[in-house]
């Protein structure tokens, strides 16, 4: 009897065994399955990206304008017939721009009810857009700017498909977030573009292909162009920090070290030192270079915009300012009639790397101050030689700079009469002529 207990005790035992041990073999195969299934949706999403950057690669400008006007045309004619019908009428962009001449005046938007939307922003933010082509138009009369600079095609994008949008690139000017923009209305996936590593210019101009100066032309009458400026000192000290400053970045290492060589002793057989070039050097270099008469062979990061994007020659519609980027980017894409497609699409956890953020955080204005101390009075007067035509067009002052360089009196003494901004001053010596500020050759195409 007892014998039998012991047997029949044994034998629940190993059947409960079995059944835990059952169940823990299917959970494994469970598992295994998923993890299986994963792998390889996401090898297939992969591969889908893949192809689907390569296929639109392949299309010719032609096919990818047509691709474009196409789905831009089903969108609006879906979402506002009115605006549909109207928008081909001769001298219109967007149902309601009215661009090609000197005077033209943005009357409305398309708005999305979507978003918060101020009637008395607008006006300002119209008013000021104004002003900015007015003083503009002024300075690039004055110095018959539109005869010495021809257009310059080669910075800009057209995309088509969205009312003849174009833009010139400025670098260091906020490009990066409308490179994104771009890369945005180019079709590109917004989780593609939030974990990929291609440059985005480099995406971007897979869909925007370089413009012919005859097809930029031909379009600006009707499109809604644009640029965005910046105060050309902290543009090009944003340059420095970013492309020269400690030789970090690669590309721009041996410039870096040719500069130190121009420019810095050092002691008999010493080795050079690896900081890279000071702004003091890269400002000398910067100097020099115009005095040998390679101001069109400018890096772009650094070209002065004049030259860059001849705005005295291309009527640009809306001229943005980075100190006020967010509010004009939001009426561009307002009065393109694009708030669904890219207002509230940057990832904000993408921010810095968007935005071409320093690593440590300090914008450049911020440090202007600090760099510029080292400069002196001479030096600054070289320096505004080449790159003083920006701050009259775009109406930025000049004048704070001689309080932070070495050996100058407080400016305000220069103002003991009234006189023109930007025009006269403490470097009144300088010739305002456009001969003695710039070459006159046109920037060279890269090849």
């Amino acid at each position: 009897m007892l014998k039998m207990l012991v047997r029949l005790r044994s034998g629940r035992r190993l059947h409960t065994y079995l059944k835990i041990g059952t169940c823990v073999f299917v959970g494994i195969c469970y598992f295994v399955f998923l993890f299986r299934e994963s792998i390889n949706a996401f090898e297939n999403r992969e591969r889908a990206n893949r192809l689907e950057v390569a296929d639109y690669a392949e299309p010719t400008k032609q096919q990818l304008k047509r691709q474009q006007i196409q789905r831009h045309n089903s969108y609006i004619q879906h979402q506002n017939p009115r605006h549909y019908r109207n928008r081909n009428k001769p001298g219109l962009a967007n149902g309601s721009l009215a661009v090609g001449s000197k005077t033209n005046v943005i009357t409305s938007s398309t708005l999305n009810p979507v978003y918060e939307y101020s009637e008395e922003l607008h006006s300002c933010t119209d008013r000021e857009l104004r002003q900015r082509r007015e003083r503009l138009n002024t300075v690039c009369e004055k110095y018959k700017l539109q005869e010495k600079y021809p257009p310059n095609p080669w910075e800009f994008f057209i995309s088509p498909g969205h009312n003849n949008l174009v833009w010139c690139n400025v670098f260091k000017a906020a490009s990066s977030t409308w490179l994104y923009y771009f890369n945005i209305l180019a079709g590109y996936d917004l989780k593609y573009l939030e974990r990929t590593e291609v440059q985005p210019i480099e995406l971007a101009r897979q869909r925007f292909p370089r413009p012919e100066l005859p097809e930029l032309m031909e379009l600006i009458p009707s499109a809604l162009s644009f640029l965005f400026v910046r105060d050309p000192f902290e543009r090009i000290l944003s340059a420095y920090r970013n492309k020269l400053e400690g030789n970090r970045n690669s590309f721009y290492k041996g410039l870096g070290n040719k500069i130190m060589h121009r420019f810095r002793r050092r002691s008999f057989g010493g080795p050079w030192p690896r900081c890279g070039p000071t702004f003091e050097e890269f400002v000398h270099f910067l100097i020099q270079e115009n005095e040998e008469g390679h101001l069109a062979s400018f890096d772009e990061h650094w070209a002065p915009i004049y030259r860059f994007c001849t705005p005295c020659s291309v009527n640009f519609t809306i001229i943005g300012k980075t100190e006020t980027f967010q509010r004009d980017s939001e009426f561009i894409i307002r009065q393109a009639g694009l708030e669904s497609l890219l207002l509230g699409k940057l990832p904000r956890r993408k921010m810095r790397k968007i935005r071409n953020q320093a690593q440590s955080g300090i914008k450049s204005e911020a440090l202007v101050e600090r760099y510029f101390a080292d400069l002196n009075r001479s030096t600054l007067d070289q320096l505004l030689k080449i790159y003083r035509i920006d701050f009259e067009l775009f109406d930025y002052d000049y004048f704070k700079y001689y309080d932070m360089v070495q050996g100058t009196p407080h400016w305000s003494q220069y103002k003991s009469t009234p006189i023109p901004k930007a025009i006269t001053g403490p470097v009144a010596t300088l010739s305002l002529s456009p001969s003695s500020l710039a070459n006159s050759a046109p920037i060279p195409r890269a090849p």
